[in-house]
């Protein structure tokens, strides 16, 4: 038993935090970045969405990296180099800047994350998995909404009239910090230097990852022109590609970027799908309230900040009950009565800008804390669920694709819910931009719901039943 394993978990918890920071932290600055950098519309889904998709991209390529150079070489080589990318972002002089460095923030970030679930296995005996994983959940939904509301509180504030700038300083004594722990506590897990890198897979999966999302957020600018369709057929014949490619590269005995083995345990492929489902509404319905707020009704950065706290208390509540006492008890049950209560408060939020001519903030705090509580349960069960089922020489490889798929759907939904709410906004009706949004937020839930049914019924069965 690893004497230092809790404390493992703390500097995997603030490498976590820092990352889901920088996912939402920026949502809240969005105004603030137009009118002092210049930004558009679109420059701020791409300095939100390019982050995220930069680090989807690189996640595989990070976690088969930390199996064959050792996790803790990687995982402080990612903290150190995502601080100094923080520090890059803060000093940018223009959008296309900061867009910049905040892809390259993104791909260090990729080096760094999928080390964490690996060493927190190589710290905990089995018996303590859930344990590590039940205080993992809780946090991981919290600093993940949380984040606006720091980020509105450092703009408010104004610290040494740095402004936006200090929304990317606040990850510097945090790295700096972390990297010094780290560096005297992570166990030395040795890498396997018979793991050759696909670069060939490697570039495909990133190519597809832009394909992707790049239409989807320029495709309103341009007008949606020819291209932006086939870009989105490309990358659907990359991913496939991708697939045979792993498939000849194992074939050939060689080292593929992803361990098909994964796959073999049904619970696992269905469990990453759930995940793309459930962060491309969660992160783009979130992103869509606080632009709610600051574009249709005029929020400072601050103001829309702090009321993400009833999202953010929800979410609290929510993850504590399911990791702490619905997760075990309920099985799948806890993912299904998630997604109920966050569809019941997506539909609290409807019928608060439907029925209210005066807008009133308080009409939406119901519908806030119910979805947040929804989040919680869903967030703090599923990661646990999904890991359970893989062995432990697998974790990086598994890690790595579970992560890469989270931060693609997330930047996938910075830029369909972006892409629905600005354009409501440019056609005049603010309203439209919140309902709109929560349209695609139901269609995406009953998809997400769907898929519950196809995990086990308990997290100890290996294979499913319904």
């Amino acid at each position: 038993m690893y004497k230092y394993r809790w404390f493992v978990l703390a500097v995997m918890l603030t490498a976590e935090i820092m990352d889901l920071l920088d996912s939402t932290i920026v949502n809240v600055a969005g105004p603030t970045l137009a009118q002092k950098l210049g930004a558009s519309s679109t420059d701020l889904q791409w300095i939100i969405g390019g982050y995220t998709l930069s680090l989807g991209a690189g996640l595989v390529l990070g976690g088969r990296l930390g199996d064959r150079l050792g996790r803790r070489n990687m995982f402080l080589f990612g903290l150190i180099g995502f601080t100094l990318a923080s520090l890059l972002c803060s000093i940018s002089a223009s959008p296309q800047e900061l867009i910049g460095f905040r892809v390259v923030q993104g791909f260090l970030g990729a080096m760094l994350l999928p080390q964490g679930f690996g060493l927190i296995r190589a710290s905990f005996p089995a018996d303590q998995y859930a344990s590590a994983f039940a205080v993992f959940g809780p946090v991981f939904g919290l600093g993940g909404i949380i984040g606006p509301v720091i980020g509105g509180g450092i703009i408010q504030a104004n610290i040494l009239d740095l402004g936006w700038r200090s929304v990317f300083l606040v990850n510097v004594p945090l790295g700096v910090a972390a990297a010094i722990i780290a560096w005297r506590i992570l166990p030395r897990t040795p890498g396997d230097k018979s793991i050759k890198i696909d670069l060939l897979g490697t570039l495909i999966i990133m190519a597809s990852s832009v394909a992707l999302i790049y239409p989807l957020i320029q495709g309103q600018v341009e007008g949606w022109p020819l291209w932006t369709w086939l870009c989105l057929a490309s990358s659907l014949v990359g991913f496939y590609l991708f697939v045979l490619q792993q498939r000849w590269s194992a074939g050939r005995g060689g080292t593929a970027l992803i361990d098909a083995r994964i796959f073999k345990q049904r619970a696992y492929t269905v469990g990453v799908s759930s995940i793309a489902f459930f962060f491309t509404g969660m992160t783009g319905i979130y992103l869509i309230v606080t632009l709610f707020l600051q574009i249709g009704h005029g929020f400072s950065a601050g103001d829309a900040g702090l009321w993400n706290i009833p999202i953010a208390l929800g979410s609290a509540i929510g993850g504590t009950l399911s990791g702490a006492v619905l997760s075990e008890k309920l099985g799948r049950g806890v993912l299904q009565l998630g997604v109920v209560v966050q569809a019941a408060g997506a539909g609290l939020l409807w019928f608060a800008v439907s029925a209210f001519t005066d807008f009133n903030i308080w009409q939406y705090v119901p519908g806030m804390v119910v979805a947040g509580v929804g989040t919680g349960l869903v967030v703090a069960a599923l990661f646990d669920s999904i890991l359970s089922t893989v062995d432990d020489q697998l974790v990086g490889s598994a890690s790595g694709v579970l992560s890469a798929i989270q931060s693609i759907a997330a930047s996938l939904g910075v830029a369909i819910f972006g892409t629905v709410f600005f354009q409501a906004v440019k056609g005049g009706d603010i309203i439209a931009s919140l309902t709109n949004s929560l349209s695609v937020d139901f269609i995406i839930l009953a998809g997400f719901a769907v898929l519950t049914f196809f995990f086990p019924k308990k997290k100890a069965e290996s294979e499913f039943s319904i």
